[in-house]
């Protein structure tokens, strides 16, 4: 027997299984648009939350293994976020 289940539930299930959380906190100064840049790669298991020029990324993950694997790819894209909008804040290509 199946059930057809929303993506809503999918995700409260997925958050219940996970048994890993890791939150990440870090300063920008345009906080706003880092956060933008990492949404389209942002997974179930994970939610972005902009406070000021702060951004909180909680990522939950069933495993040790995957919670290190999607930490890491999260802070290389916010390294790589946070240079791109510092450049175009500090050059003018008039």
């Amino acid at each position: 027997m199946t059930t057809d289940r929303t993506v809503d539930e999918r995700q409260t299930d997925a958050a219940r299984d996970a048994s890993r959380t890791a939150r990440l906190r870090t300063q920008h100064a345009d906080a706003e648009t880092v956060a933008a840049a990492l949404r389209p790669d942002n997974t179930d298991a994970m939610e972005t939350v902009v406070e000021g020029n702060t951004l909180v990324t909680t990522v939950s993950r069933a495993t040790t293994g995957g919670l290190q694997s999607t930490v890491d790819d999260t802070v290389v894209n916010l390294t790589v976020a946070d240079a791109i909008v510092d450049t175009t804040r500090t050059h003018s290509y008039e």
